[in-house]
């Protein structure tokens, strides 16, 4: 069994991790870890029409926030990595710093160190200095800063369709196919 942390955080777009948690929900042989930030409830409250208890129910195991002390903590536990979706800047800086004072930085900073894939679905523009200073220090760490951008080659109808192309491009990330991407082809338009 292939474990994938997910973690969602209070920055706009919390539709990306609950979309990434369905997706694996279809996938065999993968385990999702799901870690809340107090403030992702509140914006899934804001943002979408689903119950915290739906979207803890798509997880196969839950963390609590504060419980640094939970297996996600340890590099003995051991996990495919993490997908931080969304990201907010606060935990970017957490995770670019090393600020282990909760168990979202604290999953991350132990997916680095074990060289572990960290993909954080950063969402904030426009950016100043001291946010692209934090993107950077994350990918010296390791971790791959992926902005929810959407692409439009596979031309979109829906926003659900920019979602789920630019959820399954992260999970692309850890080697997970989800069936949900479209994928650029060669024309012979040229």
């Amino acid at each position: 069994m292939r474990r994938l942390i997910v973690a969602i955080t209070g920055a706009s777009g919390v539709i990306y991790g609950i979309r990434a948690l369905e997706m694996l929900k279809d996938i065999a042989g993968i385990e999702s870890h799901l870690i809340l930030s107090p403030s992702a409830i509140r914006t899934i409250g804001e943002e979408t029409d689903y119950e915290i208890d739906a979207v803890r129910a798509l997880a196969d195991t839950v963390h609590a926030f504060k419980d640094i002390g939970a297996s996600l903590s340890s590099g003995s536990y051991k996990t495919e990595g993490m997908l931080v979706a969304p990201c907010s800047v606060k935990t970017l800086s957490g995770i670019a710093n090393s600020y282990n004072d909760e168990l979202i930085v604290r999953a991350a900073d132990v997916c680095l160190k074990e060289r572990r894939r960290v993909v954080l679905l950063l969402r904030e523009t426009p950016l100043h200095a001291g946010h692209i200073r934090l993107m950077e220090q994350a990918t010296l760490n390791g971790a791959i800063v992926m902005p929810p951008v959407p692409a439009f080659y596979h031309r979109p109808k829906t926003l659900a369709d920019i979602i789920d192309q630019t959820v399954g491009r992260a999970l692309d990330l850890f080697d997970i196919d989800t069936h949900n991407v479209k994928r650029w082809t060669e024309t012979n338009d040229a």
